[in-house]
């Protein structure tokens, strides 16, 4: 089976685990699923991009479909909170409904553009994950950079540590196997050293990785402006957006103390919460949550799927979140989602 057909097949049977876990919330039958609430993670939000090579389509949601997950949630009983508010949720012994907090990684304009009026008309209180470098033009976005790459040659040489090679990028399939390839050598190699690779190889082709951070992130005026709402929270996310799985303690430490001097300095408040880059169980572990606990974190959220329990008030520098995928675009999904069951799917399937 091609990488194609097997990302197909995983994208059909997520499908069908949503419908299904829909069907099920439905009856009512598995309420106990959902636990106290979810967090959910979402990046870009912005119109729909027609374009035929999208390898991160999975990172963006249109305007209309953030608007009908709000209404989804409020119609499913859920109440809109802080992430500030969590733990003190989380210590009520009979709470009358689930909760619902929005997180935004990385600080794409659109969040301010297209997000905020949305969650303003809701009354939804979210947080944005600011990361230090990006907001100053100091480092790239890698998968941004390599999109771009990809999607204007139609071949393309590199050394993935074999010598080097000629890519063949004629067909979307191709790009995409590449897109791959890139990300897979990325997380094996040195993080940093590996972006300045890609970003040569941009330079190589006329594309400026710092023009693409210019165009999509917000710059600290416009973090300001955000922060002006009283519904709008910022949270610190490293300064590189580097996995701190595979950095020294002193380096975890480090990326969370500057991006937290710097949110403050933009908000005048410490964040007392935190976003690990990428947020894997590669990406982060328990060790790292036990820095951002000693650090002062309050709250530090991961992207390893599942709801918010009681118990997770033990585990508060290591929480989980709900993907609002761009590929599941649909209001049923999103009940399906945030019931839990389709977790409960997958553990009772291991």
């Amino acid at each position: 089976m091609t990488a194609s057909a097997k990302m197909l097949a995983k994208q059909i049977a997520i499908k069908g685990g949503l419908e299904v876990a829909n069907l099920l919330r439905a009856t009512g039958l598995v309420r106990g699923a959902r636990g106290r609430g979810a967090i959910f993670t979402l990046h870009h939000v912005r119109p729909r991009d027609t374009t035929e090579f999208a390898p991160n389509a999975h990172l963006e949601i249109t305007p209309e479909f953030l608007d009908t997950v709000l209404r989804q949630l409020k119609s499913d009983g859920y109440r809109f909170v802080s992430l500030g508010e969590i733990p003190a949720l989380l210590s009520e012994q009979a709470p009358k409904q689930p909760f619902a907090a929005f997180t935004l990684d990385d600080g794409y304009r659109n969040n301010l553009v297209y997000a905020l009026p949305i969650f303003e008309r809701h009354g939804a209180p979210f947080t944005i994950f600011v990361a230090k470098g990006l907001v100053e033009r100091t480092h790239t976005i890698w998968w941004e950079t390599l999109a771009a790459l990809l999607r204007k040659e139609k071949r393309l040489g590199f050394d993935f540590g074999d010598g080097r090679e000629i890519i063949d990028l004629v067909a979307p399939a191709a790009k995409q196997r590449a897109f791959g390839r890139f990300a897979r050598y990325l997380h094996q190699n040195d993080e940093a050293a590996t972006v300045m690779e890609m970003d040569t190889l941009a330079r190589d082709h006329e594309i400026d990785p710092f023009e693409i951070v210019d165009d999509l992130v917000m710059g600290a005026p416009e973090l300001n402006l955000l922060d002006a709402s009283p519904l709008a929270s910022l949270g610190a996310h490293s300064v590189s957006h580097r996995a701190v799985a595979r950095l020294s303690d002193a380096e975890v430490r480090d990326e969370m103390e500057v991006s937290c001097d710097y949110v403050a300095a933009i908000s005048g408040n410490r964040p007392q919460s935190f976003a690990y880059p990428y947020g894997t169980r590669e990406a982060v572990t328990q060790r790292q949550a036990m820095i951002a606990r000693d650090f002062g974190f309050a709250i530090a959220v991961t992207t390893q799927p599942g709801v918010v329990t009681q118990r997770s008030l033990d585990n508060a520098t290591y929480l989980p979140r709900l993907s609002i995928n761009g590929l599941y675009q649909k209001a049923r999904y999103v009940s399906g989602l945030a019931s839990g069951i389709p977790l409960k799917l997958m553990a009772s399937g291991e």
